[in-house]
């Protein structure tokens, strides 16, 4: 649970109180965060994306699903989805019944986008997306 407490954190700190955020970071893709609403559940369901132009189009190089969860007394977040719009890949962790519930869990998928999340965050660490010399521009 301290990986997926630390995924809460890490988002809550680049999102702050805005709905979107666009980050800047001289050498590096921006980094976009949205809250993009909530799940079948009633989960908040925040997006985070590394983002490209192609022939015009916004790609995707990677974007995360996260669902936050209140777990006993912390906020955790989960990793969902993942996408990338250059690969031509799109994975879910769950699948959803007609009501948006989940039903079914890829456990496998599930500890991938895990790893890959630990991974992710340590490096815009690294990459100085938390530091205050990011520019930061907010969207309604």
């Amino acid at each position: 649970m301290k990986t997926y407490i630390s995924f809460a954190n890490s988002l809550t700190k680049l999102l702050g109180d805005d709905q979107t955020v666009k980050l800047t970071v001289d050498g590096y893709m921006p980094l976009c965060i949205e809250r993009i609403g909530t799940s079948g559940e009633g989960h908040k369901l925040v997006a985070i994306a590394h983002t490209g132009i192609q022939n015009g189009d916004v790609m995707y190089d990677p974007e995360m699903v996260f669902r936050f969860i209140d777990w006993d007394g912390a906020q955790i977040a989960e990793p969902i989805s993942f996408r990338n719009d250059y690969m031509g890949i799109r994975q879910e962790v769950y699948r959803y019944n007609d009501e948006g519930k989940a039903t079914h869990v890829n456990a496998r998928l599930r500890a991938e986008l895990k790893s890959f999340s630990r991974t992710w965050f340590r490096n815009l660490k690294q990459q100085g997306f938390f530091s205050v010399q990011t520019i930061r521009q907010t969207f309604s």
